[in-house]
């Protein structure tokens, strides 16, 4: 069984189950790096009346020419605090706040925040950052990256103790006479680790609540997950959720055989199944649908998901009519 943390955490990851999220935007964004967000509100509110478990959006504090790819461009925690105003049950996440940009304090209210004010929709991605050019800008140290981002993260998980006592180099002093508020919903904020954020496999297991991987094949996304199930097993007792994103660009052959794009495929319903089926018999507990490279109309896009790959995986999908 995995930890019971909140309601979207819980609704998310499920043992020996797979749902599936969608990443914001929900455009086709090829020919330019910065999305339209045109409709964004009106997708997200399809997605959770389809079913879809999550909606994911990430942290790009800087927009840099080279990386190709500004994200939703909205301040993910202001942007997601907006989400939660006009939804009521899909899952808020991050994929993910970029620690060593911020400082821990900030990063723990606004999480907080948002788990009360969404009623524990929240699941928080983490990431150590992965473009150097952000670094200089906000006078960081890109190679001291692993260091900011497992002080950031101890500090995070301190602030939800009451009046906490905690310390280091990076980040400061907290001495026991003053707190952090608000607190998470159960006192304590689901985190996710991205890829390795210069961390081992078995420090992650240790203090996060689940993996987020990049998509590998079949044989490396098996042993990848061994070993997180394993090292879980070793420094907690029992099993964390392993999680991981998809590009997809579906097309209106349902046999069209799987072709590779950007950490993804342009392929098919059925082999969009077939693949989704494969990994969760390896132990992914969700997958991220990115539609950034989907030619075909966005919401027809949405609704062919929702009747004819939801329902194979969510044990309790209903979609809202």
């Amino acid at each position: 069984m995995f930890e019971k943390i909140n309601h979207g955490f819980n609704q998310v990851f499920q043992p020996k189950q797979l749902s599936i999220g969608i990443v914001v935007p929900i455009e086709y964004y090829v020919k330019s790096s910065v999305p339209t967000m045109h409709d964004h509100l009106k997708r997200i509110q399809l997605a959770e009346k389809l079913g879809f478990k999550a909606v994911w959006v990430r942290d790009v504090p800087f927009h840099v020419s080279t990386f190709g790819d500004a994200g939703q461009t909205f301040d993910p925690f202001t942007y997601l605090g907006f989400i939660a105003a006009h939804t009521t049950k899909i899952a808020l996440a991050t994929g993910s706040i970029a620690l060593p940009l911020h400082h821990p304090v900030h990063v723990a209210k606004s999480a907080a925040t948002l788990d009360i004010l969404s009623n524990g929709r929240f699941i928080m991605g983490v990431a150590s950052g992965d473009r150097p050019d952000e670094y200089p800008a906000m006078g960081i140290d890109f190679q001291n990256r692993g260091n900011l981002f497992r002080d950031a993260f101890d500090y995070i998980r301190t602030a939800q103790k009451e009046f906490p006592i905690y310390e280091n180099t990076h980040y400061g002093r907290m001495n026991g006479r003053m707190d952090v508020l608000p607190k998470a919903l159960n006192q304590k904020l689901p985190m996710l680790v991205t890829g390795n954020s210069r961390q081992s496999v078995d420090w992650i297991a240790e203090h996060a609540d689940g993996w987020m991987y990049y998509p590998r094949n079949l044989y490396m996304q098996e042993y990848n997950i061994s070993q997180w199930r394993e090292f879980c097993l070793q420094k907690c007792g029992f099993e964390k959720p392993f999680m991981q994103p998809l590009h997809i660009d579906l097309m209106d052959d349902a046999d069209y055989r799987p072709e590779p794009i950007h950490l993804g495929f342009r392929l098919g319903a059925n082999y969009l199944i077939e693949y989704l089926q494969n990994y969760k018999t390896l132990g992914v507990n969700h997958v991220g649908i990115n539609l950034r490279f989907n030619q075909r109309n966005i919401e027809e896009t949405l609704e062919q998901l929702s009747k004819e790959v939801l329902p194979l995986f969510h044990h309790h999908y209903q979609a809202t009519t």
